[in-house]
């Protein structure tokens, strides 16, 4: 059962377009690459790129004169260089930044085939290009990943601890639960966002239509609320799959976002180190949790009874100073009032144990009955055989 879920997962996941939308040509006069039937551009260079898995991947780098970051851009599952052209084009001009974009293996006129595992070495490439070739630092790069761009995208922002920023457009959570509502991750699963999405050490922007019919948005708001450094996200109502580009928020919220995490850096990486220190990344429990209202900054660690504190002045002990204007004022209120958020603070831990508790007892239950059912089909499909192999005999036997 298990090989054919995940063979399920990987068709769903790939549509690469049949017969590719471009073509690969070679100027006869400058030898450039050029992707037919676009007209050659100075700021375009198109490029083959080798991965580690041995095949040959196709990209194109469209250069911004004024640019301050590299958009490493990840498309989606039916489309390819040719469909993705001319946006690129028009986001490095809105945005003013650089991007390279790629197709996976097996789409367009890159060689091989598409499966998760290539798509992990297919990225790779890419960002070695853009380091290797055109000098930007990972401080300097975004990750953007649309629809099943987005598993490739966290494989990679997972490992690189140093990222400017990672969007995600119309994400999932992983393959088989934008199939089946599933309450926990499976071996045989592809894409598992999910459990990458809290190792992210950067500000993430979550874009998704609140229409999606294929990729359903509550995929997008499960991740924003697992992200360590979450960013006021953009939920367009009404927006489906394929056509978010089309709304005017899109690029208004994306020049937002980019412009934050240029501007920031210091602030950003400040913020980080503190609540690497002091608030650990919370495990999923695949429940949806209504978003909370979030400013137009991210917010890794916002004071609220979630997150511990480093210890203020007022709470620490101090050496007594001296008053010579007037006597100090007894401090037994004070204390009464420390004492009463004591107690307050520790009856939220117990209401927050009791109902972690509860879900994770739901959660045992759902594994529970979901390995019922499986064992329940064995034993069906045990039967069905049986009763194939009494068939048989049957007629071995009248033939004889």
């Amino acid at each position: 059962m298990g090989g054919v879920t995940s063979s399920m997962a990987a068709k769903f996941a790939f549509f690469p377009p049949n017969p590719p939308s471009y073509k690969m040509i070679t100027d006869e006069v400058t030898g450039l690459l050029i992707l037919s039937p676009f007209p050659h551009r100075e700021n375009v260079d198109v490029l083959k790129l080798p991965t580690r898995r041995g095949t040959e991947i196709v990209a194109i780098y469209v250069r911004h004169p004024m640019a301050t970051s590299t958009v490493l851009y990840s498309h989606g599952n039916a489309a390819d260089l040719g469909q993705m052209y001319e946006l690129f084009i028009e986001l490095s001009i809105h945005l003013r930044v650089n991007l390279l974009g790629y197709d996976y293996s097996g789409y367009g006129q890159a060689s091989g085939k598409p499966s998760e595992q290539n798509t992990y070495a297919d990225i790779e490439a890419a960002y070695k290009c853009i380091e290797e070739n055109y000098g930007a630092k990972q401080e300097d790069i975004i990750l953007y990943g649309q629809s099943v761009g987005s598993g490739p995208t966290l494989d990679l922002a997972a490992r690189l601890p140093r990222l400017r920023a990672v969007v995600l457009h119309s994400p999932i959570l992983s393959g088989l639960r934008v199939m089946y509502p599933v309450k926990r991750s499976y071996w045989f699963d592809i894409y598992k966002n999910i459990d990458k999405i809290p190792l992210v050490n950067c500000p993430v922007l979550i874009i998704h239509g609140t229409s999606d019919e294929v990729v359903d948005c509550s995929h997008g708001k499960q991740l924003w609320e697992l992200c360590k450094y979450k960013y006021e996200p953009l939920w367009l109502k009404g927006g489906n799959h394929c056509d978010l580009e089309l709304y005017p928020e899109y690029i208004r919220h994306l020049k937002k976002f980019i412009s934050m995490v240029e501007n920031s850096p210091s602030e950003r990486i400040s913020s980080r180190r503190s609540t690497d220190r002091l608030e650990p990344s919370r495990r999923s429990t695949d429940r949806f949790e209504p978003s909370r209202r979030s400013t137009d900054r991210f917010e890794p660690s916002r004071r609220s009874t979630d997150c511990f504190e480093p210890p203020r002045k007022s709470d620490c002990f101090e050496p007594s100073r001296k008053s010579t204007d007037r006597r100090e004022k007894p401090r037994q209120s004070t204390d009464r009032t420390e004492k009463l958020k004591s107690h307050e603070y520790k009856s939220n831990n117990i209401d927050r144990l009791e109902k972690l508790r509860t879900t994770f007892d739901q959660m045992e239950r759902s594994r529970r009955s979901v390995d019922c059912l499986e064992k329940s089909r064995k034993s069906v499909d045990l039967q069905f055989e049986r009763a194939r192999k009494s068939v048989d005999r049957l007629d071995r036997i009248r033939t004889g």
